[in-house]
């Protein structure tokens, strides 16, 4: 297998030629193995066109290479989690430091206070924190720590985000809810973002039983002037507790995440993704009053908050505490914020120019774009999403999303835009002929959440 860029002959749009014939092989082996053939859903090959489904060999900055041999730039790496770029430098020799004197011992060790140090400093907002491995854990920690303080049933999730958590509490409220008891499901309500009358009506239909409101306190919008600071009012006048799950926000909005951006204190707080650089470190912030809670200096009930045998391993904490370093240092969000909106503006620019403006749509924030395929009728649509993917992967751009990391070049940014036009010529032959079939060369992409394979 070669580990440098493949040239190959630009596909025709009715063609089969781009084929990924050993990432085929391996995903058989995969789905053999592993159920779905990968550990998160939304890396799974029902997200890419059939047969094109890249598996990969290995990364470094914006560039993968898939067992083909074939590089592209990639997009919302790690599922938005490196946005350093692929084994960072600085981070990977924070991480080596570590690997030879140990990774996980019977007692806390001295990185653990410094970790936590570091990070309390980068998010001042918070009092205290307790690192685990993945944002599921931290966030239904989260909420079982806001039940166990209000002594109330229902938790409250804001229904325009996508994801919260692993776990029954939230996984119940979507269509893949199979084993899930309707008696959990029922203690999980929903309000819209952005209308604090809908919240605060909601607050009021179940008084005294919603123990925390939780959502991401940014979207693909940015909040309504006041939105935030009203919901800190609610949540203190109906006596619940405001969680911010800060998994994208943090970092991608500033160091300090959406609640330093916007100056809005939540009670706790979850980060994750962003904070280890693909290495695997998450965590749960918040006030000392009800961190202790999960504590040994307090005289309440105690709170099973988090207990992880692997949440303290140090080559990940290291990792953590570098990746703040190198925001810190080298003003990392700026950078990601300035590449965005280049992007942004050269995707719009070749859209329009393809006359595909208003179907190949870019949303969000700079440093956290995702792209919407809309067919005719401007309405979502799986099979232009699929198309488009297709064109995009020929061309050496994996991209799910257009979610930057810090390493892009302005070469990438080119090459991206220049895939993109000609992803849009074709996007634009699919259009007039009022069917994108013809070139999709198999099933089209399906959503992670639904109740069938």
């Amino acid at each position: 297998m070669t580990t440098e860029h493949t040239e190959r002959t630009e596909p025709t749009e009715n063609s089969d030629e781009f084929r990924l014939p050993r990432s085929r092989l391996v995903n058989e082996r995969l789905h053999a193995l592993i159920p779905g053939g990968a550990h998160t859903y939304a890396k799974g090959d029902d997200q890419y066109p059939e047969n094109l489904a890249p598996v990969i060999s290995h990364g470094r900055g914006a560039h993968v290479w898939d067992v083909d041999g074939n590089r592209y730039v990639e997009y919302g790496s790690g599922l938005r989690s490196v946005s350093l770029g692929h084994a960072h430098p600085r981070v990977t020799e924070a991480v080596r430091r570590q690997l030879d004197r140990g990774s996980n011992f019977v007692r806390p060790s001295l990185l653990e206070v410094e970790a936590a140090e570091r990070f309390l400093a980068t998010v001042p907002t918070a009092e205290m924190v307790k690192f685990a491995k993945n944002g599921s854990d931290v966030t239904t920690a989260a909420v079982r720590l806001a039940r166990a303080v209000t002594g109330r049933p229902r938790v409250a999730i804001c229904a325009d985000h996508p994801f919260y958590s692993v776990d029954d509490w939230f996984i119940g409220t979507t269509p893949m809810n199979a084993g899930v008891p309707a008696a959990t499901t029922e203690l999980t309500v929903a309000f819209p973002y952005g209308d604090l009358a809908a919240t605060e009506e909601l607050l009021t239909r179940y008084e005294d039983e919603v123990a925390c409101l939780v959502l991401e306190p940014a979207t693909l919008n940015e909040p309504p002037p006041g939105y935030l600071a009203g919901l800190r009012e609610l949540a203190d006048r109906h006596g619940c507790v405001l969680i911010f799950d800060e998994m994208i926000t943090g970092f991608r909005w500033s160091e300090a995440g959406a609640q330093g951006l916007y100056g809005v204190v939540p009670d706790l707080s979850t980060f994750g993704k962003a904070l280890g650089n693909g290495f695997a470190v998450s965590a749960l912030a918040g006030r000392r009053d009800l961190m202790e809670r999960g504590g040994l200096r307090h005289s309440h009930d105690r709170v099973f908050l988090l207990s992880t045998t692997h949440g303290a391993e140090t080559h990940s904490l290291a990792a953590a505490m570098a990746v703040q370093t190198v925001y810190t240092e080298e003003g990392v969000t700026a950078r990601l914020h300035a590449l965005g909106e280049r992007l942004a503006a050269g995707v719009r620019e070749a859209a329009a120019s393809m006359g595909v403006g208003d179907h190949v749509v870019v949303r969000g924030r700079a440093s956290n774009l995702v792209f919407a395929t809309l067919d005719e009728d401007l309405r979502p649509s799986q099979p232009y999403r699929t198309l488009f993917l297709r064109r995009l992967l020929a061309g050496g751009v994996l991209a799910p999303s257009f979610v930057v990391s810090s390493a892009l070049t302005d070469a990438d940014i080119e090459h991206t835009v220049d895939t993109v036009a000609q992803a849009c010529a074709v996007y634009r032959k699919a259009l007039d002929a009022g069917d994108p079939t013809p070139w999709l060369a198999g099933r089209p992409v399906k959503p992670v959440f639904r109740r069938l394979a």
